[in-house]
């Protein structure tokens, strides 16, 4: 199952295919007992895929009969067993992908020319995904970061392994605080080498950067190159060669203080924007200035979902059982400000008070 989303794979998800490009959504259970539903949900849902294509008339033959074969090949895919929130199942003729979301999803199948990304983006920017990069003079190692884990990641030809042969392990005297190795031209080119390769990650798919290693490892990171310039350090050595656990449990407590730090420097931006009448509130408002692209920066607590119906200019509370509702407006609203270049930011539920869930700046 797919966990990451990055600007060129959802550049691909998003281009148009031959009808019907088939969007498969359920929610799922960490935990029990709400996930033992979870396989007779992704049935049923699945089910009702295979329905629709049956009685689309603009479906061919051929092309159902595909399709059905890769929602087949999809649904073997499933490990509802590390299910996370939310589970979706892309197919169309020839190919299929299921991702699995930290951010539930409502219950829906979608029929178009292009699969349904917007919960993909949705859950993206609630992770708010991270790199990390562990540094030592014979190895770097480069991790992948979400809300409860880390994991190794291979962008950039990452690890990097310093050459037996041009690293001495036992050759490690001190110069006054710091460890020989790290004033070895040798050890200066390699982290020279590890600089580029980031770089070249950082471009493909920006995220915030963060380094760990020894305090002299990461003064000549920083020194011989560019892109760490900026990260934040977290002087702890031995996580070059470490599992995801040891790394996690040595980000977390960082992650933490900047999540503190991020909310509230988001709740005082909020605070200005009313003294100078550029603050929106609630899924109408919002919607309507993001389609505008007036939305500066955008706040959605965590867990906040609203179903909504069309008013033609406005949104209106859903009522129970109404088949025009969108219950996925939250998301919708969270892609379309990322698209117009808006900052998005998830924080703790009830942080925002009385503004229903979802606040933000405008651009004028």
């Amino acid at each position: 199952m797919e966990h990451a989303l990055s600007p060129a794979t959802l550049a691909e998800l998003r281009r148009p295919r031959p009808y019907p490009a088939v969007s498969v959504l359920t929610p799922t259970h960490r935990r029990e007992p709400e996930n033992g539903q979870d396989p007779v949900r992704l049935r049923n849902v699945v089910a009702e895929a295979r329905k629709r294509l049956e009685s689309d008339p603009a479906v061919t033959r051929e092309r159902r009969a595909d399709i059905v074969a890769q929602l087949d090949r999809a649904l073997a895919e499933v490990d509802l067993a590390h299910a996370e929130d939310g589970l979706v199942i892309f197919a169309a003729p020839g190919e299929h992908q299921v991702w699995s979301l930290a951010r539930t999803v409502p219950e829906r199948v979608v029929f178009s020319d292009t699969f349904l990304t917007r919960n993909l983006v949705s859950a993206q920017a609630a992770e708010r995904p991270f790199w990390v990069l562990s540094v030592a003079a014979d190895r770097v190692t480069l991790w992948s970061g979400g809300p409860d884990r880390v994991v190794k990641d291979h962008s950039g030809s990452f690890p990097l392994v310093r050459g037996r042969e041009n690293f001495d392990a036992e050759r490690q005297e001190q110069i006054g605080d710091i460890p020989s190795i790290y004033v070895d031209e040798g050890t200066r080119q390699f982290l020279r080498e590890a600089d580029t390769a980031l770089s070249t990650v950082l471009r493909d798919e920006p995220r915030p950067l963060y380094i760990t290693g020894e305090q002299a490892a990461l003064s000549l990171l920083v020194d011989v190159g560019s892109a760490a310039k900026s990260a934040v350090q977290v002087p702890r050595g031995g996580l070059a060669h470490a599992g995801p656990e040891a790394v996690w449990q040595a980000l977390r407590p960082v992650l933490e203080e900047e999540a503190r730090k991020d909310t509230t420097s988001v709740m005082r931006e909020l605070t200005s924007a009313r003294g100078h009448k550029a603050f929106a509130a609630g899924v109408d408002e919002l919607w309507q200035n993001a389609r505008d692209g007036r939305v500066r920066l955008l706040a959605v607590e965590e867990n906040y979902r609203v179903t909504v119906r069309d008013q033609g200019d406005h949104l209106i509370p859903a009522e129970p059982g109404d088949l025009d509702s969108r219950d996925d407006i939250v998301d919708e609203i969270v892609e379309k400000c990322l698209e117009t270049g808006a900052a998005v930011r998830f924080v703790p539920d009830g942080t925002l008070g009385d503004e229903n869930g979802i606040a933000g700046v405008l651009r004028y």
